[in-house]
């Protein structure tokens, strides 16, 4: 069985995580990442590490192939947002709603890609986890059914950082927030809101 240091769901480039990377010298670390320019990236701008383990998958409720949309490439220049190909999602409509007058994102930007999904357990089991000492979620929308379905009492994961803006929907926040809360009080994890876009649930 293997201990992680950090596992990391929607890890985009890459490059914002370098600094919880740092930490994790002399332990392994697991970065799940479906979109293939982001992979290309997350290998050129973390080559120095050797500690680091990539998936090029999604993590969702069950293990199957589905629809997955992100930015085309061609399109970066267009939009000018450096965060624009962290947006990717199962949910089309979900890029779309980020259209602003500063970033006019049209059907045409979106390229649908096939990706093997699997649950958080298989992705446990391939790798023999049996202990993560921090877990971060950042999956556009994703995070409520990657939370709901993880199993904390067969794994111990110290510390979770998840993105809650989108919880019920586009920067929506409701009922299912409350949901994965409630869980994380009963398995004994502290909840704490770090910012306007993440919680940290931290284990007492």
């Amino acid at each position: 069985m293997s201990k992680f240091g950090l596992v990391v769901l929607g890890a985009h480039t890459g490059f914002h995580i370098k600094p919880e990377i740092l930490k994790c010298a002399d332990k392994k670390v697991l970065l799940v990442e479906p979109v293939p320019y982001n992979i290309v990236e997350i290998k050129k701008n973390l080559s120095e590490f050797k500690n680091i383990l990539i998936e090029p998958i999604t993590i969702s409720d069950k293990a199957e192939i589905k629809k997955f949309y992100h930015l085309k490439a061609s399109s970066f220049d267009k939009l000018k947002k450096h965060w624009a190909s962290g947006i990717g999602s199962f949910n089309k409509d979900h890029l779309l709603n980020h259209k602003s007058k500063r970033f006019n994102i049209q059907e045409s930007d979106i390229e649908e890609i096939q990706i093997q999904s699997i649950r958080f357990k298989d992705l446990v089991e391939k790798y023999s986890i049996e202990q993560i000492e921090k877990l971060i979620i950042d999956v556009e929308g994703s995070e409520y059914e990657i939370l709901k379905d993880i199993d904390l009492e067969t794994i111990v994961i110290r510390k979770i950082i998840f993105e809650y803006k989108h919880f019920d929907g586009y920067q929506k926040i409701g009922d299912k927030l409350e949901e994965i809360l409630s869980k994380m009080n009963e398995n004994n994890y502290k909840s704490t809101r770090i910012d306007e876009e993440n919680i940290l649930a931290e284990k007492i």
